[in-house]
C-alpha cells in the first residue's frame, strides 16, 4: 500500500482541473489514497499556499506526499521540485516561495529537481500550462505509490537556492509584541498572526486582560482598539472584538460572529503589521 497523496491548488472546483489531477494519480496506481488539502487558495496567492501547507502537514503521517500548485510562473524557467522536510513529509511544487512557511517552521532537509524526461505524464510534452496535472500530480503519485524513490525524482539541489518569500519573525520590544498577519481564517474572517502564545505569556497577558491591538498596512494605521484576551468567543458579546489563541498556538484577532477581515478590509503578508500592547 502506498502513502497518502494530498493535493492543494488555486484551481477551484468549477471545472475539470482537479479531476484531471485525480485521474492522472489513479492511472499511476488505482489503490492510492488521494485527499484534498484545499483548492480554494486565492488565484496566484503563493503566500497563502505556503501557509496552508504549514497549517496541515504536521497532522499527516510521515512519508505523506503533498502536491501544491499555486503557479503564476507556469511555463517560465522557475524550477519544479520535490522537497523532503525534517518531519519526513514530501512536497511536490514549483520552487516559487510555496515552501517558505514550512522551511521556516519545520525545515526542508533535502530538495531535488524533477527530471521531466522521466517524471512527466507521457505524451504531454507539448503542454506548457498545466504542470499541476502533467508534472506535479504525476510525480507526486509515482512517489506516493512507490513507483519511484525520492532519489529518482532528479538531481539534488543546494538548499541555499530555495526560493523564500519575504517574511518577518514576531518579536517583543519595549513591552510591545510585533508581528504580521500570516493568513485569514477565511470562512469566518478572523485574522491569524505569527505572534505565538508563548510571546503573549512573556508579555504577561492573561485571560480577561485588555490589550491594545494596532494593525498597519504599509505604515498606515488601519485599525487600533482595546479588546479582551479571551479563552474563546464566549468571553465576549456578539459583535465585540477579542484576541484568542488559534489552532496553531498563535494569536488571532476576531469579532464575535462577524468577519473582522471584511469589516476592516484586512489582508495578509509581510506588509500587514500587528502590534499588541497590554493596557
Amino acid at each position: 500500500m502506498g502513502n497518502p497523496l494530498i493535493l492543494q491548488s488555486d484551481f477551484g472546483l468549477g471545472d475539470g482541473a482537479v479531476s484531471a489531477m485525480y485521474g492522472v494519480a489513479n492511472c499511476v496506481d488505482l489503490d492510492l489514497k488521494i485527499y484534498n488539502l484545499t483548492h480554494e487558495i486565492p488565484p496566484f496567492d503563493i503566500w497563502e499556499g505556503s501557509y496552508r501547507l504549514l497549517q496541515t502537514i504536521a497532522y499527516w503521517p510521515e512519508n505523506s506526499v503533498f502536491v501544491s500548485v499555486v503557479d503564476p510562473g507556469v511555463g517560465t524557467d522557475r524550477r519544479s521540485v520535490v522537497a523532503r522536510t525534517h518531519s519526513n513529509h514530501y512536497i511536490v511544487t514549483p520552487d516559487n516561495g510555496t515552501l517558505t512557511h514550512v522551511n521556516k517552521d519545520i525545515g526542508v532537509a533535502e530538495m531535488r529537481m524533477i527530471d521531466e524526461t522521466i517524471n512527466r505524464l507521457p505524451n504531454s510534452g507539448a503542454s506548457h500550462t498545466f504542470h499541476g496535472r502533467d508534472i506535479y500530480a504525476y510525480t507526486g503519485a509515482r512517489l506516493a505509490a512507490g513507483v519511484i524513490s525520492f532519489e529518482q525524482v532528479g538531481s539534488k539541489l543546494d538548499l541555499e537556492q530555495l526560493v523564500m518569500l519575504p517574511s518577518m519573525d514576531a518579536y517583543m520590544e519595549s513591552e510591545v509584541l510585533y508581528g504580521i498577519i500570516d493568513v485569514l481564517d477565511v470562512r469566518y474572517g478572523n485574522i491569524w498572526t505569527n505572534i505565538s502564545r508563548s510571546q503573549l505569556v512573556d508579555l504577561q497577558v492573561q485571560y480577561g486582560d485588555l490589550v491594545k491591538v494596532t494593525i498597519e498596512h504599509e505604515s498606515a494605521i488601519v485599525f487600533e482598539r482595546e479588546m479582551i484576551y479571551g479563552r474563546s468567543f464566549a468571553a465576549t458579546e456578539k459583535g465585540e472584538s477579542l484576541i484568542y489563541i488559534n489552532s496553531l498556538d498563535n494569536v488571532a484577532v476576531a469579532i464575535n460572529q462577524q468577519s473582522f477581515a471584511k469589516k476592516y478590509k484586512i489582508s495578509t503578508g509581510v506588509d500587514w503589521k500587528v502590534f499588541i500592547k497590554k493596557t
